[in-house]
């Protein structure tokens, strides 16, 4: 019997059946329109599967990239696997809309830059950077010892990796409270009043570093928040708990709060928000790419668009 690997396809086979190209094919996998497994690095498809897709009717003859790129674990997959199924897709971890914003600018690059999104938080991502299963990473890690975000957590989780950080945005991180601010929250301190119940970001995530720090430079017990151990996995996520009454207070950025009714947003700390990469990748197209973007007036005046980022120092270079 012949094993699975001789009953399947490569994306070349299937774009030869299909009449289309095999970047064509690679978007199909990506949108979730055909299933796709791997076998050691390789992508292969059911022959079963290309017939289906036929039977269907549908026309991917033209198929454009999505100008909303789809997260890669929504198939289960690490992104070391990703980048070994489609040819290095650059791989960019982090949740900022900003980001989709620079997947689709690095996807109608001159240099034709396929581009994944992983949707994880800081740590998460540095993990991957450092593990190779992803090409960068986006970071807001502060820390209170001396107030600067990122490259302390950079040298410690990327040990002897020379590493290049570019400076995306600034953004204000503060409190979502219900409408009106009935219990009148407005600080660090408020969260570990009795009447208080808090919701909370994951392990990992720069708003969960930055709620930590506080209290240990404050000098407060994190444990006493009514909450600290309930999470959610996004600023959307946090803001729409505390729409609902479930909780009075979260904790995450502003452009989150602007988009959920019936909450209002307290400013709390400005941080800093960085793309992370290895400084061996310098000499990479995409590596090139993702510096002409962040640096062009183009890109930053669709961010500037969007309202609540300051973008005075976006697009500087910090070694680290």
């Amino acid at each position: 019997m012949k094993d699975k690997a001789d009953r399947s396809l490569t994306p070349e086979e299937v774009a030869q059946i299909l009449k289309i190209t095999r970047n064509t094919v690679y978007e199909m996998v990506k949108r979730g329109e055909l299933p796709a497994y791997r076998i050691g690095r390789k992508i292969r498809i059911d022959p079963q599967d290309v017939e289906i897709y036929k039977q269907q009717g549908k026309r991917i003859e033209g198929f454009s990239t999505p100008s909303d790129p789809l997260t890669i674990d929504k198939y289960g997959k690490s992104g070391r696997e990703i980048r070994g199924m489609l040819d290095e897709p650059v791989v960019i971890c982090g949740q900022d809309i900003l980001l989709d914003i620079l997947t689709r600018y690095l996807e109608k690059h001159s240099a034709g830059i396929l581009s994944w999104r992983n949707y994880v938080g800081s740590f998460e991502g540095l993990y991957a950077l450092y593990n190779d299963e992803a090409h960068m990473t986006a970071a807001h890690l502060w820390d209170g010892d001396n107030g600067q975000y990122n490259v302390s957590y950079v040298r410690h989780l990327l040990p002897g990796i020379p590493i290049i950080l570019v400076h995306l945005a600034k953004r204000m991180q503060g409190f979502y409270v219900q409408k009106g601010n009935p219990k009148n929250i407005t600080t660090w301190s408020d969260l570990v009043r009795p009447d208080v119940k808090f919701i909370n970001r994951e392990k990992g995530s720069g708003t969960r570093v930055l709620l930590d720090e506080q209290f240990r430079v404050q000098g407060l017990n994190r444990l006493d928040i009514n909450g600290y151990q309930q999470e959610e996995l996004s600023h959307l996520a946090v803001a729409s708990v505390v729409a609902r009454g479930d909780a009075d207070v979260g904790l995450g950025n502003q452009k989150a709060s602007l988009q959920v009714r019936d909450i209002d947003f307290i400013p709390m700390h400005e941080e800093s928000y960085d793309l992370v990469m290895k400084k061996e990748d310098w000499d990479q197209s995409w590596f090139q790419a993702v510096l002409d973007i962040v640096q062009s007036n183009e890109f930053q005046e669709e961010l500037r668009g969007l309202g609540d980022y300051n973008l005075s120092a976006t697009g500087t270079i910090t070694e680290v």
